[in-house]
This record gives structure tokens, sequence and C-alpha cells, in this order.
């Protein structure tokens, strides 16, 4: 039963991805932490593998297609690579000085991102509308750069964060069609999620057979979502996913 939960899951989380497109982090570790009782500091190290795992072939996809910008995917790695590597040794830190306590600031930090997400998703249009397209300065490229240190810290500590904020804090910069947006920020994540899942795995933060599991479910999920999101309406559920997002945010913050 535990098997089939797991793998209930994670189809559950592909196919949501791949109608609405929100995050698997924010889907996935909620599930983990509450659902199947996964630790925290467990679940966010077998969640950036997941993710890592499930970004690879639409990464290809996009990079045949010519809808990635290199130059983004680099400026991004620059400050997300060290990041991740700060969020994760402020983890080991914790662990060493305060042991299990380390899964509280991970539950605490997860609910703070989990209300600020899905706020971000909820007005993402209407910041979309007041966004012109900018052309690449060396002041931009730092600016991308830090976005990809705030981004990296984050995803470092709580595995979130690999594309919903950086999507978001994009737009301050560039304004290129939606699929470019989304092409150049999957191959990131690809570049962060794989470093990150590394750094847990020597640390022994990652459940190899949790996650081979979850994307058993995953991937036929994520086929069946790709294949509904022109046959729901999708705007509507991704703002009933935003509202449920909110409230597991409060309740984890709160517990």
């Amino acid at each position: 039963m535990a098997l089939l939960l797991k793998i209930l899951i994670g189809f559950s989380v592909g196919t949501l991805i791949g109608m609405t497109g929100v995050g698997g982090g924010v889907l996935l570790l909620p599930l983990l932490i509450f659902v199947v009782r996964v630790p925290p500091i467990m679940a966010v190290g077998s969640d950036a593998l997941f993710n890592f795992f499930t970004k690879i072939g639409s990464s290809t996809v996009h990079i045949s297609k010519g809808t990635v910008r290199r130059h983004i995917v680099v400026s991004l790695a620059l400050g997300s690579v060290p990041g991740s590597i700060m969020g994760v040794s402020l983890l080991t830190y914790l662990r060493n000085v305060y042991g299990s306590g380390v899964n509280t600031f991970i539950t605490t930090a997860i609910g703070i991102l989990l209300i600020c997400i899905p706020t971000l998703l909820l007005f993402q249009s209407r910041i979309e509308e007041h966004v012109t397209t900018r052309p690449a300065t060396m002041k931009s490229q730092l600016g991308i750069s830090a976005i990809g240190l705030l981004a990296g810290f984050l995803v470092g500590m709580t595995s979130v964060g690999s594309g919903s904020i950086i999507m978001m804090l994009l737009l301050l910069f560039y304004s290129f069609s939606p699929r470019v947006m989304v092409g150049t920020d999957i191959v990131h994540a690809v570049a962060l999620t794989g470093v990150t899942s590394v750094m847990h795995w020597k640390l022994g933060n990652v459940d190899m057979r949790l996650v081979g599991t979850l994307l058993l479910g995953s991937i036929p999920g994520g086929l069946l979502g790709s294949y509904l999101s022109t046959r729901v309406p999708v705007l509507w559920l991704r703002r009933i996913l935003c509202t449920v997002l909110l409230a597991t945010g409060a309740r984890m913050i709160w517990a």
C-alpha cells in the first residue's frame, strides 16, 4: 500500500505539472512531508533529484527547438551554483548544531515559499502586462546572476524555487516569448537541481527508492497532464491549486 501511495502521488504531481505548469517542488514537498511522513531534510534532497530527472526530457526538447537563451542560463548558473552550495551548507550546519531541529527550520522555510510562490503565480499575468523587452547589458547580466544566487540558495535549502521564482524575477530584465522563458528556465533548472541533488546525495539526504517510485507515477502523469491541458479549464485549476498551496503554506508555518 505504501508503494502504491507513492506511485499515486508521483502520478498526481506529474499530471498537475503537465496541466498547470506549476513547479514540482511546491506540489510534491507537502505531500512527502505530511502524507508519506518523510523527514523534511530527506524530502528536500529527494525532491531535488526528482525535479532533476523530470526536467531532463523537456530540456532536450527546448534545446532542439531553439527556445533556450544560453547566455541567460550561464548568467543564472554563475549565481545559482554557489547559492545552492550555500543553502546546503547552511542545512548541514543547522543539522550539526540542532540535530533533528533542522526539520522544523525546513518546514517553516517551505511554508513561507508556499505562500510567496502561489501569490506570484496568481498575479503573473498582471506582472507580464507591465514588462517590456529590454536589451542585454552588463548590469542586467549581473542582476540575473543575483537572481540565480537567491534561487540557488532557496533550492539548496528547500528544493523549491528553480522554476516559479526565477521566472517571475526574470521578467524584471527580459520579456521573451513564453516558450523561450520556459525553455531557458527549464534548462537552467536541470543544472541547478543536478548540482543540488548531488550535494544532498553525498550527505545522505536522498532516498533513491522513493525517487524511483515517484518517477514511475510522474512520467505517465506528465504525459496525461500535457494531453489534458488543452481540454480542461487550466486557468481555474491553477487558481484553485494556488489557493490550496497558500493554505498548505500557512499550515506549515503554523505547525
